[in-house]
């Protein structure tokens, strides 16, 4: 806009000096306009780009007077003009209230004439300055919407950039979370089944293959649950009601050495696939401490279908410690699980008297 108006400022300067070249003398005229026209090509950018208020208003308080005294002294179109240019700056630079007194004052500028001719000449140059005013006003608010646009896209791509990260974080720790809690659950079993086949093999090899056995289904159906997770990722795959997915469970466990107990309470209901499971994995991952550190010689495994949450318990008799289990990845995904779901994941263990883990999410 700067620079629209630096051509509508030297265009009305080329008119003055066109207008004023067969009068009498011409220089006072001339001189004035190239004043006004300097101070508006060089003056006024440097007034918008500093923006101090009281400089704008001794910038308008000087160009007013110049128009009025070069109109004056040849009342053509150009000397007009430096009206208008001067009102079109005022929008930009000055409040509206002080942009309307100028535009008010504009009609003055034909105060030596007759009465009439004054009256006439005065409300045309009021509705130019009117229309300057106007035209100046929508272009500055629609260049104010352009940037406006301009930073809220920025912006928009700034959230979306954001967006993308978090949504790969949490990707990344769902992958992490089904990884540990799947495939590191069948992998321990496997390596429990392992050692205990070793223990009997140099006295009871029937045993030991039969322990070797179900080791092998157990990496068989790790191997599996590999192949559901990727297929996963492309495809939604379908669950079992988690009762009966944590009767299999116990089963498991029970076959690998330690007797669990499955007790279920309330009335069945379906559960939105999140928050299944996240309560079988808070299964999962309790019984698998209970094989690895409990010491236990048994185990309860307690579902609760509440109003309106569902409970899932892990409970043994092993040794518990002072401080609870350790935070390891398993814990930190139940809890992170548990959170996401508006849940909370409790952890009670002291010494002699076994541990309890406990998940309770809405459902």
């Amino acid at each position: 806009m700067n620079r629209a108006l630096a051509v509508l400022t030297g265009g009305a300067f080329l008119t003055l000096v066109l207008g004023v070249l067969g009068s009498g003398d011409p220089l006072p005229a001339m001189l004035l306009g190239a004043v006004f026209t300097v101070l508006g090509i060089v003056g006024f950018p440097w007034m918008r780009r500093h923006g101090r208020l009281g400089w704008a208003v001794a910038y308008v308080a000087i160009q007013l007077p110049l128009a009025f005294v070069t109109f004056t002294i040849d009342p053509s179109v150009g000397a007009t003009l430096f009206l208008v240019v001067l009102v079109s700056q005022c929008v930009l630079l000055l409040p509206l209230p002080a942009t309307a007194v100028v535009v008010a004052l504009t009609p003055f500028v034909h105060a030596g004439m007759s009465w009439g001719e004054a009256l006439r000449e005065g409300l045309g140059t009021l509705a130019a300055a009117l229309f300057a005013a106007v035209v100046t006003e929508l272009l500055r608010r629609e260049q104010q919407t352009r940037r406006e646009l301009a930073e809220a896209h920025e912006q928009l791509r700034d959230y979306a950039t954001q967006a993308e990260r978090l949504a790969t974080a949490q990707e990344r720790n769902r992958v992490a979370r089904d990884i540990h809690d799947g495939l590191g659950h069948s992998l321990t079993v496997v390596q429990m089944q392992v050692k205990a086949a070793r223990a009997v093999l140099a006295t009871d090899t029937a045993r030991a293959d039969a322990v070797l056995a179900k080791a092998q289904r157990q990496s068989e159906e790790a191997l599996a649950e590999v192949r559901r997770s990727v297929r996963a990722l492309r495809e939604a795959r379908s669950t079992p009601p988690l009762p009966e997915a944590l009767h299999a469970l116990a089963e498991e466990i029970s076959a690998a050495g330690v007797p669990i107990r499955l007790t279920v309470s309330g009335a069945d209901r379906p559960l939105p696939d999140e928050t299944r499971e996240a309560l079988y994995r808070a299964a999962q991952e309790g019984l698998t401490n209970v094989r690895k550190h409990a010491h236990a010689t048994r185990a309860d495994l307690v579902l609760d279908y509440a109003n309106a949450v569902v409970r899932l318990e892990v409970r043994d008799d092993g040794t518990g410690t002072t401080d609870g289990p350790s935070p390891g990845f398993g814990l930190m995904g139940l809890r992170e699980r548990a959170a996401h779901l508006g849940g909370r994941l409790h952890v009670e263990s002291a010494p002699g008297r076994g541990c309890t883990l406990s998940m309770e999410v809405p459902g």
